[in-house]
């Protein structure tokens, strides 16, 4: 049974895709929910800070608050300290969007980011939200330091991107899936070009500490600059990123707390 406290979970999750904010309506039909119950549910949301209802036509959008909370908790944790510097410099070198992102629990979340573009189309993504693992380049490299049976098993947990959602190449089915996931436990980082969106690429390198990743390094951009020939090229950059990061890693209570839960 879904719990009142799931309920607002989900909410804020749905209301965080749509920055724009959503009629009331809309978010019910959403979270199929009866309008009553959807309308208390925000009720207590304002209430306690997290959700205002906006000027134009009455719809409900989130506030700063948990942003602050969660730029507060990675500026406590250190993670952002440690890495910043090796992103800045990586993304000078490639001239794209890197990212970094940690494992928590059994999600990779993106918590730090590098913009390297000066000119031109500059590729910005959501900050925050889970990674699809199935659809992405973090995801290909987190899901390539396991075994081919647990990959798939943490595949099935989140569950296949629906196609619509991403780029024309998308794997859709395992052995798709595992092709990618191969490759990169081969080359020791991943490459998708058009997979996560139309018209975009991204390289990516598990950040590993005894032989166990707490992290994932990204490179991002549109795909006419970062093609197959410069991501290989690049390939050297990326994982020596990802070594340096996970040297420091010790400095961060946040990378400590994921490697004591995987019993480091």
């Amino acid at each position: 049974m879904t719990t009142q406290i799931e309920r607002g979970l989900a909410l804020l999750e749905h209301l965080a895709g749509h920055p724009e904010g959503a009629a009331l309506s809309d978010i019910a039909t959403a979270m199929a929910m009866p309008l009553s119950a959807a309308h208390r549910l925000l009720s207590e949301l304002i209430r306690s800070g997290y959700v205002r209802q906006l000027r134009n036509q009455g719809d409900y959008g989130l506030t700063i608050k948990l942003v602050a909370l969660g730029l507060a908790y990675l500026g406590t944790s250190g993670v952002v300290d440690v890495a910043q510097p090796a992103l800045d410099r990586l993304a000078q070198e490639s001239g794209e969007l890197v990212r970094l992102a940690i494992i928590d629990g059994e999600d990779l979340v993106f918590v730090a980011k590098a913009q390297g573009a000066t000119r031109g189309l500059r590729y910005d993504p959501d900050m925050g939200l889970s990674v699809r693992l199935s659809c992405s380049s973090a995801g290909h490299a987190w899901l390539s330091t396991f075994d081919d049976e647990e990959a798939l098993r943490r595949v099935a947990r989140q569950g296949f991107g629906a196609a619509k959602d991403y780029g024309p190449n998308a794997p859709t089915t395992v052995k798709a899936l595992l092709a990618y996931v191969h490759a990169a436990r081969k080359r020791g980082y991943a490459t998708i070009s058009e997979v996560f969106a139309p018209a975009m690429a991204a390289m990516a390198a598990p950040v590993l500490v005894r032989g166990a990743a707490i992290g994932v390094v990204t490179i991002a951009g549109p795909s006419v600059r970062l093609t197959e020939a410069r991501m290989k090229r690049l390939g050297g950059a990326l994982t020596e990123t990802a070594r340096e990061i996970a040297s420091l890693s010790a400095a961060s209570s946040l990378f400590r707390r994921g490697e004591a839960a995987r019993g480091g």
